[in-house]
Order: C-alpha cells, then sequence, then structure tokens
C-alpha cells in the first residue's frame, strides 16, 4: 500500500511526536489502551463501509538511518480468530508552513475483513493513516499531568482567619409602661404574690382582692353558764340602781 497526506504542522513536530511511543499512541484514532499495558496496546474498533470490527492487539515504531520510521503492528479479533498484521515506512518531508507525510508498506489480513469487498477495506485503511497523521501534528509536546501532581486548591471549607467583630452600640429603649385597669392591677398583684410560692400552695391559696369569696355569717351559741349569768347580772345592776335611789332620797 501507498498513501500521501498533508500535515498543516512542521515535520519537526511529527518527528518528535514518533520518538515518543504514548503521543503515537494517542495519535491513532480510537485507541483504547489497556491499563498498565505498554504504550500502543489496546482496543481499537475499525469501521468498514456498515461493519466495524474490534481488534486487540499492540503498535510499534522505530526509527530507520535513513530518518524513516518503521511500524510494526499486530491484532486479533475481539470477537473471532482473524488476524492482521501491519509493516509500514512512514518518511516526512516539509512543504511549506506544513509537511507531507508519505506511508508505503505491506498488510495482510483475514477473518471477517477478508470477505469484505477491497474497495472498502483500501478506503477504510486510508481514512485511517490520514487520521493517524493529523494526530501526530496535533499530538501534545509534553504528557498530561498526573492527577498526583497536580497542586489541589485549598477546600473551600477550610478555616481561614476569623473576622474582627466592632462592637456596635446600641440605644437603650426603655420600655414604656402604661396604667392597668383596677382590674389588671388586681391580677397583677396577685400574680406576683404566688411567685416564688409552691404549686401546692398556689391551688390551694384562697384567692384575694374582689374575687375573693364573702365569709358566711356565724351565729354565735352562748353557753348555758353566759345563758344564766346575763339575768343575774342586769338583776344586781337594777338592784344597786333602785338602792342609790332611795340613800339620795333619804338624804
Amino acid at each position: 500500500m501507498e498513501h500521501q497526506v498533508y500535515v498543516p504542522a512542521p515535520a519537526s513536530r511529527l518527528r518528535a511526536a514518533l520518538a515518543d511511543p504514548a503521543r503515537v499512541a494517542r495519535a491513532v484514532p480510537g485507541l483504547q489502551q489497556d491499563a498498565g499495558a505498554a504504550p500502543g496496546t489496546g482496543r481499537l474498533k475499525v469501521r468498514i463501509g456498515s461493519h466495524s470490527i474490534t481488534y486487540r492487539g499492540s503498535l510499534r515504531v522505530s526509527t530507520h538511518d535513513d530518518g524513516s520510521y518503521a511500524l510494526d503492528g499486530d491484532a486479533t479479533e475481539a470477537r473471532g480468530t482473524g488476524t492482521v498484521k501491519l509493516a509500514l515506512t512512514v518518511r516526512l518531508a516539509d512543504r511549506g508552513e506544513g509537511c507531507e507525510v508519505t506511508v508505503t508498506g505491506t498488510a495482510s489480513a483475514d477473518g471477517r475483513v477478508a470477505e469484505l469487498p477491497a474497495a472498502a477495506v483500501q478506503a477504510a485503511a486510508a481514512r485511517l493513516l490520514s487520521r493517524f497523521a493529523e494526530g501526530l501534528g496535533e499530538a501534545p509536546a509534553d504528557e498530561p499531568a498526573s492527577i498526583f501532581e497536580t497542586e489541589v486548591p485549598p477546600p473551600s471549607l477550610a478555616p481561614g482567619p476569623e473576622p474582627v467583630e466592632e462592637p456596635v452600640e446600641e440605644p437603650v429603649v426603655e420600655p414604656v409602661v402604661e396604667p392597668l385597669p383596677e382590674i389588671f392591677a388586681e391580677a397583677a398583684h396577685a400574680r406576683r404574690t404566688m411567685i416564688g410560692r409552691s404549686a401546692e400552695e398556689v391551688d390551694h391559696a384562697p384567692p384575694r382582692g374582689r374575687y375573693a369569696p364573702v365569709p358566711a355569717p356565724q351565729t354565735v351559741v352562748g353557753s348555758s353558764a353566759l345563758r344564766w349569768a346575763a339575768p343575774a347580772a342586769a338583776l344586781a345592776l337594777a338592784s344597786a340602781i333602785v338602792v342609790t335611789r332611795a340613800l339620795r332620797r333619804r338624804r
């Protein structure tokens, strides 16, 4: 196969990307890298016409003495027994402000891809190589910073300097006491007299003021001695008066 594509980026940027396996892996469109595996190892879904085939494999890059790069890859169908092997050579040449990428080499495949139309397979391969070259020109120069090396801002709930509160003098407003009616004054007096007394004393305390009950008239019944003493005293008093008058007449 042979394929050419123009990339609007200098050749130096693409050479730097091809020298870094991690940046090469990021340039492959749709590659899902396996955690903990070498760069370029993972799963890749390839769409050919109306069909999609997922491969699991790896891609390796090496440098030739003439300044070109070798891309070797092999993969196996994730849901089948078909295999694919690539042996490609990549050459870079400056063209104005960009770079011309030329890819030549061989590819062999069996399984599902061998059953598809050759034109559709070639179109899918050309599209994949074009996007790969463009990815090399757009790949960042440095690895993304690890989340463990990123400076973590302080949490919003972290204790900060305590605010200094200045005392605020509020005007003292004396309550206006209006004279209460007489009935409320008596009720207030009764309530004040109950403050500090136990609940039992309050429950059994007799009401005061105008609400106090009128005592029932008490009938005093004299004893038999008092009943006889009163007439005797009256008789003695009468006798004394009579004697006094008689003595006055004799004088």
